[in-house]
């Protein structure tokens, strides 16, 4: 019997739930990955060699790897060192991917001779091969350019009006072949701008979706983020999604668990929110228990910013069986 061809586009922790629920099912798996991050591991080594960041990368590699027998393969892609004067804060991951980039000068050869070295089943594609950053649009007119901006202006946010990739930039080939094969294609979660707004402003990307026969799912964030989503209530969300991709999606996955009091007074303390469902019984909406029940926690030398709350990838695999026919 065919495998179905299942594409999940964004980045970051949010796609690493979504990867890993498709890993266990009978399904061909494509990634199709950010590379506009400039922040963290990522962004040193960035500034150090040159090449495309490889953190979201990484990420969906590590999930390829999240079944039997590879824990270690797993452990080893998202391993970070927590001492060492040069190596403190960097990702063991990150550096075999760029050492591999080194020695192929090519993100995407790269990708393919680990994905070999590992053994993974499935396929992690940037979404642009151009070394890319991206531009925070905001509403009163002004502009910045890196991704590492979005959390830098904590103590008075501003509005973001959109985002965009500097320079000018193509949808990848390997990518826009994925797209319009594919039979489903999920979207998120991930961060809003930083994640999925990124991967869907590439030039191409409409045109790849209207060649594609591909039923979408967009899988709702669970909280908002001060610095970035402030306000935005899921339908903001969707309708810049859609906006990006000039179509309409077929299913739209919303979080149905109760998030634990403790929990939403850190966030409340950070004012930051649960995305309001303001969809008013759209059809399209699935609703069900997602939550991961273990609470997240940032290590003191992983100068990222990472959220407490995250999707349970068995959760959402429940889900996916039953939707992804």
């Amino acid at each position: 019997m065919k495998k179905l061809k299942i594409v999940a586009m964004g980045g970051g922790t949010g796609t690493f739930p979504v990867v890993s629920a498709l890993k266990s099912l009978n399904v061909d798996i494509s990634a199709i990955i950010s590379v506009s991050d400039s922040g963290g591991s990522t962004g040193r080594i960035r500034d150090e060699f040159g090449f495309q960041p490889v953190g979201d990368l990484r990420q969906s590699l590590a999930a390829l790897a999240n079944k039997e027998g590879q824990k270690w393969i797993k452990e080893i892609l998202l391993y970070r060192f927590s001492k060492g004067s040069g190596l403190k804060g960097h990702n063991l991951g990150n550096l075999i991917l760029t050492a591999l980039q080194d020695l192929t000068g090519n993100t995407v050869e790269s990708l393919t001779i680990a994905e070999k070295i590992f053994h993974l089943d499935g396929t992690v594609i940037p979404v642009t091969q151009a070394n890319v950053n991206l531009k925070i649009h905001y509403q009163d007119g002004t502009t910045a350019i890196g991704e590492h901006i979005l959390d830098n202006n904590d103590h008075h946010p501003k509005k973001i009006e959109k985002v965009s990739l500097v320079p000018n930039c193509k949808l990848s080939k390997p990518a826009k072949k994925s797209i319009i094969e594919a039979d489903y294609i999920v979207i998120g979660p991930g961060d809003h701008y930083a994640s999925l707004l990124a991967t869907l402003v590439v030039d191409g990307i409409k045109n790849a979706f209207q060649q594609s026969n591909a039923k979408i799912m967009y899988i709702s964030n669970l909280m908002t983020r001060r610095t970035q989503t402030y306000g935005m209530t899921i339908s903001n969300h969707l309708d810049e999604i859609e906006n990006a991709i000039n179509k309409k999606v077929n299913y739209i996955l919303i979080n149905d668990s109760k998030i634990p009091n403790d929990i939403l007074k850190i966030y409340e303390n950070a004012q930051e929110f649960p995305v309001e469902d303001d969809l008013n019984g759209d059809l399209r909406i699935v609703r069900a228990e997602l939550l991961l029940e273990n609470i997240v926690s940032t290590k003191e030398y992983d100068t990222s910013y990472r959220s407490y709350l995250r999707h349970d990838s068995k959760k959402l695999e429940n889900i996916f069986r039953k939707i992804l026919k």
